[in-house]
């Protein structure tokens, strides 16, 4: 259950069987010409609503704004700085530690917030350490899940797509969204093949680099490969990979 659909009441008696919430966290950036700017916040919470229901737990509002800086060349992206989505995650945790939170599940649907994550992860602990924690919770414990690194979800997507699925606006994170939000994909689904077919693959700096070397947005991939029916089979890879992950990290000290 989501905790926005909750009421206080709810929440406490949630507390006297669980410590512990998934929050699911990506980015609002570009995803090529057929992907939803969303992709990589909506991701994590179609995995993060079945693996709720699968585990019992509850889902924290997503931070759906992440580290996005080099796609701000293509309209409708929007990034925090580093220093700032650390702040986010530590005053997430701060609150929730506050009301007795103790375990806490990031699921994530973008690269580039892995490093930053991370980083929040040693403020939150450093502070405990130094004694200066806003939360008040000795056993606070944070973990970063990346669900498109599940080993099912790798398994369908080589089998399926191949070396094309790419690295950006990936044919199976396009498929999940369709899933997900068909009325929606109808809308901005390809009626055709993509110009160059293949996008090319490489590096890149900040924002005008990346829209220098990759002008429509996506790296090594092709996703009008994507549908619907993959995205569910992905979904349901993900959540079997987790749900075992999610309980483990519960039980742990």
């Amino acid at each position: 259950m989501r905790l926005q659909m909750m009421t206080w009441p709810e929440v406490e008696a949630y507390l006297k069987t669980s410590n512990g919430i998934i929050i699911p966290i990506g980015s609002a950036e570009q995803h090529g010409p057929t992907g939803f700017i969303g992709t990589d916040a909506l991701c994590p919470e179609i995995v993060a609503e079945e693996l709720a229901k699968e585990t019992n737990s509850l889902i924290a509002p997503t931070i759906s704004v992440g580290m996005a800086q080099h796609h701000l060349g293509f309209a409708g992206s929007i990034t925090l700085r580093p220093t700032t989505l650390i702040s986010v995650i530590g005053d997430y945790v701060a609150s929730l530690s506050r009301h007795g939170f103790e375990r806490f599940y990031f699921l994530n649907g973008h690269g580039g917030n892995i490093a930053t994550v991370k980083a929040a992860f040693d403020e939150i602990y450093a502070e405990s350490s130094l004694g200066t924690a806003r939360h008040n919770r000795a056993g606070v414990r944070c973990v970063l899940r990346n669900w498109f690194e599940c080993p099912s979800v790798q398994a369908i997507e080589a089998e399926v797509f191949g070396a094309v699925n790419g690295s950006h606006a990936t044919a199976g994170e396009v498929s999940l969204t369709y899933f997900a939000y068909p009325d929606d994909a109808a809308r901005i689904k390809s009626d055709g093949k993509l110009s160059p077919e293949i996008a090319p693959q490489g590096s890149f700096y900040d924002c005008e680099d990346y829209r220098r070397r990759f002008p429509d947005g996506r790296i090594g991939s092709d996703p009008t490969l994507a549908t619907e029916d993959i995205g569910a089979k992905l979904r349901a890879a993900a959540v079997g990979d987790l749900a075992a992950d999610y309980q483990k990290f519960l039980a742990a000290d």
